[in-house]
This record gives structure tokens, sequence and C-alpha cells, in this order.
């Protein structure tokens, strides 16, 4: 069975929801490439750019900017990803306007409307932690919030493609029981991936990536002295600015080294789940099955790598990025096994 369905069997907008969806993967790598580029900051105002529409280019008006903001002067390595990150948010929150148009207008019973109207709310949500990001100076709380809304928008939106595409797994009677066995396990793989994403979130955002230098020890031990308290503390006071971060080593390292953790977690059950798929015994839940564990496979390469290179940025955008891609593959196997067809005397229920 092939993921994408027949033109004629799709529901009216599939195509401009899988077009939001690929919109979506870049608004999120260059959210990712602007954090991991400590541009987050690179325009102090919001929504314009040292007030700028774009940022400012020319001599005297980078003069201007310098005068208004002492403190933080322009860099031009660090305004136009920030910028561009903010025109490609933009664009998706127009293209999910027309989704929700589109969904109005149409009228069928059988067509998705809450869903989309509940992701241009969120959506407006998410600008609003952008907005935030900027205004609170970095602060974790809001950063790893905003990150987490952009993985929760592509979700939501490749969930929305999934019911506009219209296609189910079709099983036999015989294998129902291994069916409903297998739902509460899906969504605990969901959950598990997204308390692994949010770690991830929670690490970068307190510039906790560097605080294991080596793998796979830290810091030359296995539990190298950590500090729990203050790493996970969510009732931090705001600024005065967090750019670089402001927790002590020992922090950190409880951060990265929960990562880890949360990473070995993640893969021994996903490597689980992956059995349990093949044993539902169709040939869709095989390949969904292996399509899983090789992105999952991947994310572990990258997660390594990022260490072994150094975190490159580049190595730290893709490892965000197959995060990302994890996360829909979960969404896909929960949608598929929940809208799953039992096959009885030949009639599909």
């Amino acid at each position: 069975m092939a993921l994408f369905n027949t033109a004629a069997q799709r529901k009216a907008g599939f195509r401009l929801t899988f077009i939001s969806c690929l919109v979506a993967v870049i608004v999120l790598a260059m959210g990712v490439f602007t954090r991991l580029a400590d541009a987050g900051l690179g325009c102090p105002d919001w929504p314009t750019c040292y007030g700028h529409v774009l940022w400012p280019s020319a001599d005297h008006e980078v003069a201007r900017a310098n005068e208004a903001y002492p403190d933080m002067p322009v860099e031009h390595d660090k305004t136009w990803p920030e910028m561009i990150h903010r025109y490609l948010a933009s664009s998706l929150g127009l293209l999910t306007i027309g989704i929700v148009i589109f969904s109005l207008r149409k009228r069928d019973p059988e067509q998705p409307m809450k869903l989309p109207i509940f992701i241009l709310a969120f959506i407006i949500l998410q600008g609003m932690f952008g907005m935030w990001t900027v205004t609170l100076k970095l602060w974790p709380q809001v950063v790893t919030s905003h990150l987490l809304g952009g993985f929760t928008t592509l979700s939501l939106l490749w969930l929305l493609t999934l019911r506009l595409n219209n296609q189910r797994w079709q099983l036999p009677a015989i294998n129902e029981a291994k069916l409903q066995a297998l739902k509460p396990l899906v969504l605990i793989g969901l959950v598990i991936v997204v308390c692994q994403i949010a770690l991830g979130g929670w690490t970068t955002s307190n510039y906790a990536a560097i605080a294991c230098p080596d793998f796979p020890q830290c810091q030359g031990a296995w539990l190298p002295p950590m500090n729990f308290g203050d790493g996970f503390n969510v009732n931090q006071h705001i600024g005065p600015n967090y750019l670089g971060g402001t927790m002590d080593n020992a922090a950190r390292v409880a951060i990265h080294f929960s990562h880890r953790v949360g990473a070995m977690v993640t893969g021994l059950y996903l490597l689980f789940l992956f059995f349990k798929l093949r044993q539902l015994g169709i040939a869709p839940a095989r390949k969904s099955a292996g399509v899983m564990l090789a992105i999952l496979a991947l994310q572990i390469g990258l997660g390594i790598s990022n260490i072994a290179f150094s975190f490159p940025i580049n190595v730290a955008v893709a490892h965000n990025l197959v995060g990302a891609f994890l996360l829909l593959s979960q969404v896909t196997i929960c949608y598929l096994v929940f809208t799953a067809a039992v096959i009885r005397g030949g009639i599909r229920v």
C-alpha cells in the first residue's frame, strides 16, 4: 500500500494541506537554524527588525539602529535568519487560513472542519510565543514551548493530510485482537517521542548541548556531577537576557544526561513497537514499522555525530528535523492503527 491514496479517492483540500506541511518543515528548519545560530535575538523588537520591515542594511540605518539599541548592536549574520523565519511562519499562517476557508466553503459533512480551525488558532498562539521569545529575551520556558509548538503545528497539519488522504489499513478479523492490543502501545510511543523532543528543546534552550562533549561517557564519567534541581527549575525568573544561558555546568550536565537517557528509553521502546507492528500480520504495518526504525536509526546516528564532530550546525539542524520526522511517523502509525478497518465476511467495518 502506497503512502498516498489516488487523486480520485482523496478528499478535497489534500494538495493545499500537503503543501502547508512542506512549508511547515521549512519553517521548523529555519527556526532551528535561527536558534542554533544564536540569532533568536538578531532582531530585538517585534514584529519589525530594528524598526525595519526587513532589517537595517545601509550604514545610516545601522547607525540609527545601534543608537536605539546600544546593548544589542546590529549583527547582519543574525538579523536575516530571524526575519526570514518570521516571514516564512507568516506564510504558513496564510496557507492555513486558506485551508480553513476551503473547508468552510466545501460544506461537506465528511470534510474535516474542526481540525483546520484548531490548527489556525494554534498557529496564532505559536505566533504569540514567537513574539514572547523576543520580548522575554529567550526565556527558556518560552523558547522550549515555541519549539514544541512548531513540532505540534507540523504534526497537526500532517494529521489533517492523513485524514484528507482518506486511506485506511485493512486486516482480517482474525487479527482484530492484536489491533486492539496495539492501540495503547502506539499511544505510549507517541507520548515517549513527545517527551524526548521536549527534553531536546529544554537542552537547546538552556545551552546544554555542549555540556557533555564526549561519548558514551559525559565529562569523562558514567555518572558526572549533576544538579537536577537547577537544571529542571521551571520557576526561574524572567530576564534580563538568556542569550548564552545562565545555568552552571552541573545543571546543564543534568539536562544533557537526561536527554541521553531519554534517547535510550525512546530507542528501546520504539524497537519493541517495531516488533509489535510486524506481528499485526499485514504488509502496510510492516512497512510503517520499517520506516519508523530507519528514522530512529538515523536520529541516533545524528545525535552521536553531534557530539563526535563538536556540534556542527548542519548536523544539529538535521538532528532536529529527523526528530520531527520521527514524531510524524508516530502520528502516522497512531492514525492508521486507530482507523484500521477489520474485514468480516468480505465486508469492511
